[in-house]
C-alpha cells in the first residue's frame, strides 16, 4: 500500500505534522511528492488542500486511512529543495509547516474553500426559507453569527450536514484565438468557393490568408475590430474557421529593450568579480561581502558574475530590498539578460505573479529579480544568489513565518553549492563583524566608476534657523540651493521620512492630542483626503473643527509630513515641477515605476519622498539632495536609531553627483554633533562601525549578542501581561546565568488594532537549550484557555516598537 504524507491547511500545533492518507490505485502513477491534494480531515470529514510532502510504502495499518480526494496539479509544485526548505523554515522560525509552505507559494495558490450546506430533512418545519430550495446552499461571508448558531443546531440534530469545497485559485489567462490549420492557398480557394452573397465571408478568409505567412492563429479581438460580430458567427456555423482559448502570459517584463554590454571593470571591480566567479566555478558556498560607496559599480559586478553562471548553464537569482528599486533595477537586468528574466515583488497582481512563478517552475526564466519573497523563487541549479542593500530592514519578515532573508538565502546557497553576494554602501554591523571574523570574505570598493568625488555634505543646525524665525522644514542653505538648481535646470532630491501632511493634531488649549482609539498613538493629518488616518491599523475619520475634549477652536496641526512639504515647496517656487513618493501616491498598481521614469525623463525639476527614495536611483541630473529632518530615527527607542540614521543619510547622499556634474548634500538636523550624522557626513563606515561596535559591546548589544523575542498580544491587557509573567517562568529553567532576559514589559507602542502588546527579549551568546524551550513554550500555549491570546517568538529581531 502506497501512503502518502500530507501537511493539511490548518495552521495549529496540532496539525503541524504530516497526515497519512491511503493513495487510491487509480491515484498511484500520479501522486508525487510536492503535490498539492484535496484530503478529507477530521470528524467532520471536511476538506481541506493538502501538500504532499513525502510517499512511503505500508504493508499493513491497524485502522483503514481515509484516501486522498482529489489531485489540484498535475506537476508537483514545490520541488525537493522547497519541500526541505519549508521544515527547516518552519523549525528555525517557530512557525507552521503549513504557514511557511504557503509563504513559499504565490498567494493564488493557497487553498480557497467554500461553505456548502446540504439539507437532509427538507421537510423539518424550522428549516431557514434560504434553505428551502433543491439545490445545495453556498455560505458567504455574510452569515451573521447567530445565523451560524442556527445553523450548527441543525447540524447537531441531523437536519444538515456541511461539506467544505476546495477550489484552486490559480488560473491561467486565456484569450480567444481563431486557429489557422490550413496553409494560405487552402483559404484562398475556401473563399473561391463561397457564393457572392457571402462577400464578407470572403473578405474575412482572404485577411486570414494574410495571417498564415507569420502565425499560427488571429486574436478574436483583432479580428472583431475589422469584421462584425455577425460575420465571425457565420464563419463559425459554416464550420469555415475553428475558434479555441489561448493562454497568454501576462508581461511584466518592460516592452522594449536596449541590449547592454558588460561595462569594463576598474581594478577594484575585476578583483571582487575574479574572486566571485572562482567560488561558482568550484561550486563554492562562499557569503562574500562587497562593501562599496555609493555609485562605486556594484550593479556591474553583480551582472558581470550572474553572466558567470549562465555561462555555465546555471540560474541566478538577486533581491532588492524594496519595490521602489525594483523597476530601475530591472531595467538594467533586463537590458543585460533579456527575456529570460523573471520578476517577482508584491506590486504586481497574484496573475503576473503566478505567470512569472510558472516561467521559474518550468525553467523558462533563469535570472529571477524580486524583493523578499522571491528569495523562495523555485529555480534549479543556482550558480549565484545575490542581495543588494542587504543591511536593508525591508528583508525580515516582521508576520510569521518571520524570517530574515538572508538567512534563507544563506541556506539555498549552501544546498546549491554556490555564492552568495551581500551588497552595501552602508553593510549591517551583523554582516560586517562577520567580515571581520573571516565568517564572510569582504570585498571592498572604496571609489565611484567615474572617479567623481563624493558630494560635498552640510550640516544645517535647524536650532538656529528656529531663531532666525525662518520656515520651520527649509533653512536658507536649503532653499537657495533648491533655487540654483531651478535655475541651472538640474534636478533636487529631498527626503523626509515621515508621510501624511503633520505627524499629529493637537489643542493649544488643553494640549490633548486625537489619537487612534485602535492603537497607542496619535493620528497622521492627510490633507489630500482631509482625514486623519492611523498609519498602524487604518483607521480613520474626519479633522475634527473643535477640541472634542475642552471644545475649544484652537486645534493646530503639528509636525511635518511630505504632503506638507510638497504644499510649502509649491508655493515657495511655483513654477516648479515636484513629484512626491510615499505610500499614499503609490499605492496603485505600477506607481512607483512610473514615477521615476518621469523623474528620470526630466518631467519634474524636484523628488520628494519618503526613506523609498534613498537608495539604488541612479539619475545623472540630480546635483542636490536635502534631508530636511535628519532626526526622524534618532529618537526612536531602538538601540539600532544611530546606525539607522546613519546608513540612511549615506545612502541618500550618494544620490547626488552621480553623473559627470558635482553632487550637493545639505542634512537639516537638531543634532548637528551626534556621531551618526558626522560620520555620514564624511561617509566615512569603517570610524561608524568602530564607533558603534564599541557602544553595542558596552549595552551588551547585537553582534555581540543573539537576540529573541517573545511577544504576548490580547484584546485585555492583563491577560497580555498575565501571559507574559507565565511565559518567563516556562523560560528561565532552559536558560544559563549568562543569558540577559529584559521584561516582560509592555511594547514601546503597547496597544495596535485593539490588542495589548507585551514582550521579552533574551540576549544570549550560547544557550543549548533555548530551542528545546521555545518549541516547549509554543507547544503549550498552543492549548492555552485563552482563545484571544497569541505568541509570538521572533529570532534576532529588527524591530522593537
Amino acid at each position: 500500500m502506497k501512503i502518502a504524507k500530507v501537511i493539511v491547511d490548518v495552521p495549529v500545533m496540532q496539525t503541524n505534522r504530516p497526515f497519512d492518507y491511503e493513495i487510491p490505485r487509480a491515484m498511484t502513477p500520479l501522486i508525487q511528492k510536492g503535490l498539492r491534494v484535496v484530503v478529507s480531515f477530521g470528524k467532520g470529514n471536511r476538506l481541506l488542500q493538502g501538500y504532499v510532502v513525502d510517499i512511503v510504502d505500508k504493508q499493513a495499518v491497524s485502522t483503514p486511512l481515509k484516501p486522498i480526494v482529489d489531485i489540484i496539479d498535475l506537476e508537483p509544485v514545490l520541488t525537493p529543495e522547497l519541500l526541505e526548505l519549508s521544515d527547516w523554515l518552519a523549525k528555525s522560525t517557530y512557525a507552521f509547516r503549513i504557514t511557511c509552505l504557503q509563504t513559499i507559494l504565490p498567494g493564488v495558490m493557497r487553498g480557497s474553500y467554500d461553505k456548502v450546506v446540504h439539507v437532509l430533512q427538507p421537510d423539518y418545519p424550522q428549516l431557514p426559507t434560504f434553505l428551502k430550495q433543491a439545490a445545495p446552499v453556498v455560505l458567504d461571508d455574510q452569515v451573521g453569527k447567530s445565523e451560524l448558531a442556527a445553523l450548527l443546531k441543525l447540524r447537531q440534530a441531523g437536519v444538515i450536514r456541511f461539506e467544505y469545497q476546495v477550489h484552486n485559485k490559480a488560473k491561467i489567462k486565456t484569450q480567444r484565438a481563431i486557429m489557422l490549420s490550413q496553409s494560405a492557398e487552402s483559404l484562398l480557394q475556401q473563399a473561391q468557393a463561397l457564393p457572392e452573397r457571402l462577400k464578407k465571408q470572403k473578405e474575412l478568409l482572404h485577411y486570414l490568408a494574410r495571417q498564415t505567412a507569420d502565425a499560427d492563429f488571429v486574436w478574436v479581438k483583432t479580428v472583431q475590430s475589422l469584421f462584425s460580430a455577425s460575420v465571425l458567427k457565420t464563419a463559425l456555423k459554416h464550420q469555415l474557421i475553428t475558434i479555441k482559448a489561448l493562454e497568454v502570459k501576462r508581461r511584466v517584463l518592460p516592452d522594449k529593450r536596449v541590449a547592454e554590454a558588460p561595462r569594463q571593470l576598474l581594478p577594484d571591480q575585476k578583483r571582487a568579480v575574479a574572486a566571485i566567479d572562482q567560488a561558482t566555478n568550484n561550486k563554492l558556498a562562499k557569503v562574500f561581502l562587497v562593501e562599496g560607496v555609493t555609485g562605486s559599480g556594484k550593479t556591474e559586478v553583480y551582472l558581470q558574475t550572474m553572466q558567470r553562471a549562465l555561462d555555465l548553464n546555471k540560474s541566478a537569482l538577486m533581491l532588492v530590498p524594496e519595490i521602489a528599486l525594483t523597476p530601475q533595477m530591472v531595467q538594467r537586468v533586463f537590458q543585460r539578460f533579456g527575456n529570460q528574466v523573471a520578476v517577482l515583488h508584491s506590486g504586481l497582481s497574484e496573475g503576473e505573479k503566478y505567470d512569472e512563478w510558472r516561467r521559474i517552475r518550468e525553467g523558462k526564466a533563469k535570472v529571477v529579480v524580486g524583493a523578499r519573497s522571491a528569495v523562495f523563487a523555485p529555480l534549479e541549479n543556482i550558480g549565484i544568489i545575490i542581495m543588494d542593500e542587504e543591511h536593508e530592514y525591508s528583508y525580515k519578515q516582521e508576520d510569521t513565518p518571520r524570517y530574515h532573508a538572508r538567512n534563507v538565502a544563506i541556506h539555498r546557497a549552501a544546498y546549491h553549492h554556490c555564492p552568495l553576494v551581500l551588497g552595501s554602501a552602508t553593510p549591517s554591523l551583523e554582516s560586517r563583524a562577520r567580515a571581520q571574523k573571516g565568517v564572510y570574505q569582504l570585498l571592498r570598493l572604496p571609489t565611484r566608476v567615474n572617479q567623481a568625488p563624493l558630494p560635498k555634505v552640510q550640516i544645517i543646525d535647524m536650532r538656529e534657523n528656529i531663531e532666525q524665525h525662518q520656515t520651520l522644514d527649509f533653512s536658507r542653505a536649503l532653499s537657495d540651493a533648491i533655487s540654483v538648481r531651478l535655475a541651472k535646470k538640474e534636478q533636487s532630491v529631498l527626503m523626509l521620512n515621515r508621510r501624511g501632511f503633520s505627524s499629529f493634531v493637537m489643542c493649544r488649549d488643553c494640549g490633548y492630542v486625537v489619537k487612534c482609539p485602535n492603537c497607542d498613538i496619535s493620528l497622521t493629518l492627510h490633507m489630500d483626503t482631509h482625514t486623519l488616518k492611523c498609519h498602524y491599523c487604518g483607521h480613520e475619520e474626519p479633522i475634527p473643527k473643535k477640541c472634542p475634549n475642552c471644545h475649544s477652536n484652537k486645534i493646530r496641526y503639528y509636525g511635518t509630513g511630505t504632503e506638507k512639504v510638497e504644499k510649502e515647496l509649491q508655493e515657495m517656487y511655483p513654477k516648479a515641477r515636484i513629484i512626491r513618493m510615499d505610500v499614499d501616491t503609490t499605492r496603485k498598481k505600477g506607481a512607483y515605476g512610473r514615477l521615476l521614469k518621469a523623474f528620470g525623463d526630466g518631467q519634474a525639476d524636484i523628488l520628494l519622498g519618503t526613506q523609498m527614495i534613498a537608495k539604488g536611483l541612479d539619475f545623472p541630473n540630480v546635483t542636490l539632495v536635502g534631508v530636511i529632518n535628519a532626526d526622524t530615527a534618532l529618537g526612536l527607542p531602538d538601540f539600532r536609531a544611530s546606525e539607522r540614521t546613519f546608513q540612511l543619510l549615506t545612502q541618500v547622499a550618494g544620490r547626488a553627483g552621480r553623473g559627470a556634474k558635482k553632487g550637493e548634500v545639505i542634512i537639516q538636523t537638531y543634532n548637528p554633533d551626534h556621531y551618526a550624522i558626522q560620520l555620514a557626513k564624511s561617509q566615512d563606515y569603517e570610524k561608524f562601525f568602530r564607533t558603534e561596535m564599541n557602544i553595542r559591546h558596552q549595552g551588551n548589544y547585537p553582534p555581540y549578542y543573539f537576540t529573541v523575542r517573545l511577544a504576548c498580544s490580547d484584546p485585555e491587557e492583563n491577560k497580555a501581561a498575565k501571559a507574559a509573567f507565565s511565559i518567563l517562568k516556562l523560560l528561565q529553567p532552559g536558560l544559563s546565568q549568562k543569558a540577559i532576559i529584559l521584561g516582560p514589559s509592555p511594547r514601546a507602542i503597547a496597544r495596535i488594532k485593539n490588542r495589548y502588546y507585551y514582550q521579552i527579549i533574551v540576549k544570549y551568546k550560547q544557550e543549548p537549550k533555548l530551542a528545546q524551550t521555545l518549541d516547549h513554550i509554543l507547544n503549550l500555549t498552543q492549548k492555552s484557555n485563552y482563545r484571544q491570546l497569541q505568541i509570538s517568538i521572533d529570532q534576532e529581531p529588527l524591530q522593537f516598537m
